[in-house]
């Protein structure tokens, strides 16, 4: 399903936008919000449902302690008043299913953005060698890898396959060749590259990531079988704009915030970008509500926590930029969304628990001030 958003719903999308700008920096931020705009309903309702819950339960877990309590002999009319809970302050999973809903359309969107043309596309495939006496047992099924779409010039990208004609298990002394082509095998990537003469040098980087003395790897995908075990090999085919830059950004394609012992100062600053616009997204999700201490140090724990992941899980820069863009996104629809009247109710809870932290506030401020003095009839 994600390859199938991907191809048929995002890349036109962004073909469509680098027709109107040449320029794919711009067309990762204009595909971003294209997209959350087009989910903004369900995410609405995720943070709608966030705020009036973070409201209403302290009073729902009160409330559903005493109907447990009163009806703890009568199971039935239990459930039946905790549903009319339910339906008077509504349900805490009602968050969850537009999340669900939006997740996979996220997922390629995210894979997307790590694919051609914006970084080099790896296929890694595993080859199985058995002694020459064996190979008669071994039943030959063509092997070809997941599809990913290869973009050959800015305007036209095809769905590329790594395929063995003859299977990937081969016998000792047999010579096999890796074919990069298309989906439906009708063309190899190599007769697409001359019929639409790519703007970059497209040629594959052949490796051999496991299994050096079970097979040998030439440069042209050439696999020739040694001796029995398991290989595996990856073949990259370089992304049209994987070191193209936009703004600060030196190349989209690029990884980790240190390369060669040089620190990429860009990457740093995405990284940076995305911490604080997660940070400013909690905060404008806690305000107007009462003070909570618990939520204030996860608020500050969290953005910490997720952007130090970064360090060790590496994205490309034109991933960090669409999640930079969607954080800013989310910060301003959850500005419009806390502005929007609450029902009745829940207001009313509202306020008076705003009332209630203001007495204690007070309250407590009067103690300090007495606190440094001693109480009258005393020496």
């Amino acid at each position: 399903m994600i390859g199938y958003i991907s191809d048929n719903l995002l890349l036109p999308i962004l073909d469509f936008f680098y027709g109107l700008v040449p320029s794919y920096g711009l067309a990762i931020i204009a595909l971003t919000v294209v997209i959350r705009l087009a989910l903004f309903p369900l995410s609405a309702g995720s943070i709608r449902n966030a705020r009036r819950m973070r409201i209403a339960q302290p009073v729902m877990q009160k409330r559903q302690a005493e109907i447990r309590a009163k009806f703890a002999s009568n199971p039935q009319k239990q459930q039946e008043e905790l549903g009319k809970l339910m339906k008077e302050f509504g349900s805490p999973l009602a968050g969850c299913l537009p999340l669900v809903v939006q997740m996979p359309i996220l997922f390629a969107l995210f894979a997307t953005l790590r694919g051609s043309p914006f970084a080099d596309v790896p296929y890694t495939f595993n080859v199985k060698v058995v002694p020459a006496d064996q190979v008669a047992s071994v039943e030959a099924k063509p092997f070809a890898s997941a599809s990913h779409s290869i973009f050959i010039t800015e305007t036209n990208h095809i769905p590329v396959v790594a395929a063995l004609p003859g299977g990937n298990r081969l016998g000792v002394g047999e010579q096999a060749k890796v074919l990069l082509q298309t989906k439906d095998g009708s063309e190899s990537l190599e007769a697409v590259e001359q019929r639409l003469t790519p703007t970059i040098d497209m040629s594959p980087q052949w490796k051999l990531t496991k299994g050096d003395g079970v097979v040998s790897l030439a440069a042209d995908g050439s696999l020739r079988a040694l001796s029995p075990g398991d290989a595996t090999v990856e073949v990259k085919i370089p992304g049209l704009a994987a070191r193209s830059g936009f703004l600060f950004i030196k190349a989209l394609g690029q990884v980790g915030i240190r390369t060669d012992g040089q620190v990429n100062w860009d990457i740093a600053g995405l990284v940076a970008g995305f911490g604080i616009s997660l940070f400013l997204s909690q905060i404008l999700s806690g305000w107007g509500m009462p003070a909570n201490p618990q939520q204030a140090t996860a608020n500050k724990i969290t953005p910490v926590m997720i952007t130090g992941m970064f360090l060790f899980f590496p994205l490309p820069a034109g991933v960090l930029l669409y999640m930079v863009i969607a954080n800013i996104f989310q910060a301003f629809q959850t500005f419009v969304l806390i502005r929007e009247p609450l029902p009745e109710n829940l207001q009313a809870i509202l306020d008076q628990q705003m009332s209630q932290q203001t007495v204690t506030a007070s309250a407590t401020a009067i103690s300090s001030e007495r606190l440094p003095f001693e109480p009258k009839g005393k020496r």
